[in-house]
């Protein structure tokens, strides 16, 4: 994904200097475009962005500090481990390759709990340290369980509930109210995961080997 970053950023800036060289030799002449001069409309245009970056950044400070603080006190007095509990049976006939408290079922619902608050930035290492204890249960550690598939499609699609961090966005903005979007968010999200998990299932049903035939021939 970096490469491409850098690559996009380099298109764009050898476009804007292209554009420039064909203004100034002629090449160009159209005086809408001439006039804009490219190269330096980018150069702001980054500056800006930049700064733009820096001051979201520093207004969800506050916001990430209160969601991140509240998990680290819910994990320390032992609610997560209620929910681990709680949600267990739901994760036990989603991965019923998973044997009963095995701690890639508490990584996992670590990691969901705070794609359901809407903090992404804590969910990732979670999905890292579930994946890592998924994959102590590969047999073929080259290709990826139906566990591992099924939990990567609920990771993607992450039902959220309470999408902070959007809301944190919309916030500094400058939206009327930041709140409005919980129940699409919610709505929209509790249907991707359905449909993730369905077509999970699907696929792992489908690329189940066949089962071996039966052997021929009665008694001898």
């Amino acid at each position: 994904m970096s490469k491409v970053f850098v690559g996009l950023v380099l298109l764009g800036c050898c476009y804007a200097l292209g554009v420039d060289l064909g203004c100034v030799t002629g090449l160009f002449t159209d005086a809408t475009t001439c006039s804009k001069g490219l190269s330096g409309t980018l150069t702001n245009t980054l500056f800006d962005a930049v700064q733009t970056a820096a001051e979201l950044a520093l207004k969800l400070i506050g916001v990430m500090t209160l969601w991140l603080g509240l998990m680290k006190v819910a994990e320390k007095a032992g609610l997560i481990e209620l929910v681990g509990r709680a949600v267990e049976p739901v994760m036990a006939r989603l991965f019923p390759d998973i044997p009963r408290g095995h701690p890639a079922i508490s990584a996992m619902t670590l990691n969901l709990s705070a794609n359901a608050l809407g903090i992404g930035n804590a969910a990732t290492p979670l999905g890292i340290k579930a994946m890592q204890e998924l994959q102590k249960l590969n047999p073929n550690p080259a290709v990826a369980t139906d566990a591992m598939c099924l939990f990567l499609a609920l990771h993607a699609t992450s039902f959220t509930p309470l999408p902070s961090q959007t809301m944190a966005l919309r916030q500094a903005a400058g939206a009327a109210d930041p709140s409005d979007i919980v129940g699409p968010v919610a709505l929209a999200t509790a249907l991707t995961s359905v449909v993730a998990v369905i077509i999970a299932k699907v696929f792992a049903w489908l690329s189940r080997p066949p089962p071996p035939p039966a052997e021929r021939g009665g008694p001898g």
